[in-house]
């Protein structure tokens, strides 16, 4: 899940470099929305796929997984369960619940404004008067007008909001605020909720452009508006998008030949395609038998982060991400079964273990390699990975596969 995390968070900075570096200044707003919108999806679903095409091999010295390192004192396993106390899903819940409330409180703001005002029923859409305010801005269907707005001014800024509730803008803002919540810890779905507003107001603005005089609606756009502060309704106006909008409004329209900017994504994309489709390169040596006839017997690992199906810890069949359930069943494995040298404590020996290790095709646990700064701690990391149960070994095309590892464990005295 880490790594899914850290791909998907590397692909939407990518891509937010190629919006921002070329496309950005554009007038080809309706491209850029969908761009916007395209791109964060595909970077949620590109972990996932492995296309043949562009499969290749890497070396074995690269395949094996780091696992997270475990840090082991002289009194670990009393505190075995109090270390392997779920804190980063805890976390997540946590934050996921404050996003989520959020979310229902400028909800209910909105509600709240609806019912206070006057309402109005159009063909195409609802207009709500605010009492006491000269604020403006639409959800969905529903524009929102201060009864302080000056009746010059309104006809402009309906004709904007109008905009917004016909191509519903709404629906974009609330689809990154709802991955707000799902991925309140990552800051792109920020940047991306705010790049896709700015392409809102800018698509408004070329489209009243079009019908009302160009200097009265720059006016009327440097003026001041008390706003609300929420994220998923357009406002009519946003100190911070101001200067922006008046920019892109004396812009000229954009050649169509700078339409090929938006093919710098194809390298882009069959870069990350072929990283995500990358495989294992087989280190182990062919050997040829019988005398008439060669039989080539090969052996092939294969990364726990791409394998097909991961090796299970028992007791994981049922969890919803084995990956992670591997991950956490490891942890508290060693802890369980960890002893600190008694000669290595007196003589204040500690330091880092590598270990490597693979979870054969049978899922037995074997070619167990370690490195450490003194061997009684390299002693006890192989006891204690010897002591690993029988996995259900991992799967790549319906065959049974070696799954390499690497894990760090740390030896440290209090």
């Amino acid at each position: 899940m880490v790594q899914y995390i850290v791909l998907v968070i590397t692909f939407q900075l990518l891509f937010l470099a190629i919006y921002d570096l070329f496309l950005k200044k554009e007038t080809f707003f309706q491209s850029n929305r969908v761009y916007l919108i395209a791109t964060f999806l595909v970077s949620l679903f590109l972990p996932f796929v492995k296309l043949p095409v562009f499969k290749t091999v890497v070396s074995q010295q690269y395949a094996a997984i780091v696992l997270d390192e475990i840090v082991l004192t002289a009194n670990s396993s009393q505190a075995a369960e109090e270390n392997s106390f779920p804190w980063l899903k805890v976390l997540f819940v946590i934050g996921a619940v404050i996003s989520f409330a959020l979310f229902v409180y400028k909800t209910y703001q909105i509600i709240k404004l609806k019912q206070a005002g006057e309402k109005q029923k159009f063909t195409d859409y609802i207009k709500v008067t605010i009492p006491k305010s000269n604020n403006a801005f639409s959800f969905y269907n529903t524009v929102f007008m201060g009864d302080a707005v000056t009746k010059e001014n309104e006809k402009s800024i309906l004709e904007h909001e109008l905009v917004h509730v016909k191509q519903k803008h709404t629906l974009d803002l609330l689809f990154f605020e709802v991955m707000r919540i799902a991925l309140w810890f990552n800051p792109l779905v920020y940047i991306y909720q705010n790049r896709i507003a700015e392409v809102h107001e800018f698509i408004a603005d070329s489209k009243v452009k079009k019908t009302s005089k160009k200097e009265q609606y720059e006016l009327l756009l440097s003026q001041i508006f008390e706003t609300k502060n929420i994220s998923f309704i357009n406002h009519f106006y946003k100190s911070s998008l101001i200067k922006k909008r008046i920019v892109m409004l004396q812009k000229s329209k954009s050649g169509k030949v700078l339409k090929l900017k938006y093919l710098s994504l194809v390298p882009l994309v069959a870069g990350m395609l072929f990283y995500t489709s990358c495989e294992t390169e087989n280190n182990a040596e062919i050997d040829a038998v019988e005398a008439k006839t060669e039989v080539v017997v090969e052996t092939v690992d294969v990364p726990f982060s791409i394998v097909e199906e991961v090796p299970v810890f028992p007791g994981c069949e049922d969890a919803l991400e084995t990956r992670d359930c591997f991950n956490e069943q490891i942890s508290e494995h060693i802890r369980k079964n960890f002893n600190y040298p008694e000669e290595a404590q007196k003589e204040g020996v500690q330091g880092r273990v590598s270990v490597r290790f693979v979870i054969q095709e049978d899922g037995s646990v074997e070619d167990i390699q370690m490195r450490g700064p003194d061997v009684r701690l390299e002693e006890e990391a192989l006891r204690i990975i010897k002591l690993l149960p029988k996995f259900t070994p991992g799967k790549q095309r319906g065959q049974n596969v070696r799954v390499p590892f690497s894990l760090p464990i740390t030896f440290k005295l209090q």
